[in-house]
């Protein structure tokens, strides 16, 4: 096996991986806690060099005489305010130990006030448990330091080392607990404004959906029939040479365009934010399925109706839905249907209005195809709008006919015509 020798760049990267997965990079400190430790440090070293301590040299405390070890504890607590973010558990481990040092010194008072700080960024920073336990064990631990001494010198002034001990500990921090609860709150507040934005837009998102898919289907079946009409007996038109049958195909044409152009006239007065002279139509009901089956026989179907249903007792968008669903039918049944009989029933059977439709099914009348064509979101709208009111929808070859049958029943649609 021949081995090869990465070239430079290469190597670098892979010792920098290598670096990296044997010893883990402390994380870099944040700039503000850069510029808490050189502040400490520097008005330590000023409290330092103009002789001033917390405690005299007659102190019994003090073990460590001089100025210089002063400086240890400060140096070291400096060094902690940069861990106060990055690693808040470590740094405040360390300050404990530094202060246990400081207080056998002179001590400096720039070192006290960063230990606080130190208290105050564990509880900030810390994770959730170190931030609960913290406030409990410095209150403690005043609590403590103010009771047993004076138990054990019965004087009042012994009191004062709890109180010293609480503004030290226990004051950072409880006042860390406060902001740490307000700041998580705060993110609280914004986490849920922003899903309810989100939500929101997804509602808004599905209403725009909703409304556009309504309106294709409401377009489809206003207009499909007429344009249907038209393209079958233009092609008559075209392909018989007898004037009197392109002059009734012609006929025909003309009415199916006029009222197509106007239902259109009448879905663009709907859509406009100011109609105008143009008023939004009325949604077709049942009443209309003469006039519907009507328009299919002068197209040229053989359509029988029949309906026994009181057309006044139907909730609105049942009526709607039925009507459009025999109106898509009639319009496929003239695109596709072989020659023969077309039959619409209508039935009201319990909390249901049960809808049929008919048509002969075969070879089209030897035309080899459909009389025009079709996109197949007829009977995807048809679907949908059963859907929707909770029915159910088939649509297939039954024998020799091609059958479309719908349920829609009308105690959900009762309720949905109220809510709207």
């Amino acid at each position: 096996m021949q081995l090869g020798t990465l070239p430079g760049d290469q190597a670098g990267g892979t010792r920098a991986v290598l670096d990296g997965v044997m010893a883990p990079r402390l994380p870099r400190p944040h700039r503000d806690d850069v510029r808490i430790a050189l502040a400490g440090l520097l008005g330590g070293l000023l409290i330092w060099g103009v002789g001033l301590g917390t405690r005299t040299a007659r102190d019994p405390l003090v073990l460590m005489e001089g100025r210089w070890p002063i400086l240890l504890p400060l140096v070291v607590t400096a060094g902690c305010e940069l861990l106060r973010r990055v690693r808040p558990r470590t740094g405040l481990l360390i300050g404990i130990a530094a202060l246990t040092v400081d207080c056998v010194t002179r001590g400096n008072l720039a070192t006290l006030v960063m230990f606080t700080d130190l208290v105050y960024a564990a509880v900030l920073y810390g994770p959730p448990a170190t931030a609960r336990r913290i406030p409990w064990i410095t209150g403690l631990l005043s609590v403590a330091t103010a009771i047993v001494p004076f138990a054990v010198w019965q004087v009042p002034e012994a009191l004062l080392i709890g109180v010293v001990v609480g503004l030290v500990t226990f004051t950072p921090a409880a006042t860390g607990l406060i902001v740490r609860n307000h700041r998580d709150a705060a993110d609280s507040a914004r986490l849920r404004a922003e899903q309810t934005a989100l939500l929101a837009e997804f509602d808004r998102t599905q209403a725009v959906t909703s409304e556009r898919a309504r309106m294709a289907r409401e377009l489809h079946d206003m207009v499909a029939n007429h344009l249907s009409a038209i393209a079958i007996h233009s092609t008559a038109a075209l392909s018989l040479d007898d004037p009197d049958t392109s002059k009734r195909a012609l006929g025909v044409i003309r009415e199916n365009s006029v009222a197509g152009l106007a239902e259109m006239r009448r879905l663009i007065g709907i859509l406009r934010d100011s109609g105008g002279d143009l008023e939004p139509a009325a949604a077709p009901t049942l009443d209309g399925l003469g006039a519907l089956v009507d328009g299919a026989r002068t197209n040229g179907l053989d359509v029988t109706l029949d309906t026994d249903t009181d057309h006044a007792a139907l909730p609105a968008p049942v009526e709607l839905a039925a009507y459009r669903i025999v109106q898509e039918s009639l319009t496929n049944a003239l695109k596709h249907a072989s020659p023969g009989r077309v039959t619409v029933a209508l039935a009201r059977r319990d909390s249901s209005l049960r809808i049929a439709v008919t048509s002969p099914y075969g070879d089209h009348g030897g035309l080899g195809g459909p009389r025009a064509p079709g996109s197949g979101a007829g009977l995807v709208g048809m679907r949908e709008r059963v859907a929707l009111l909770g029915g159910t929808f088939t649509a297939g070859a039954d024998g020799a006919h091609w059958a479309v049958r719908a349920t829609l029943p009308l105690t959900e649609a009762e309720a949905e015509g109220e809510d709207v």
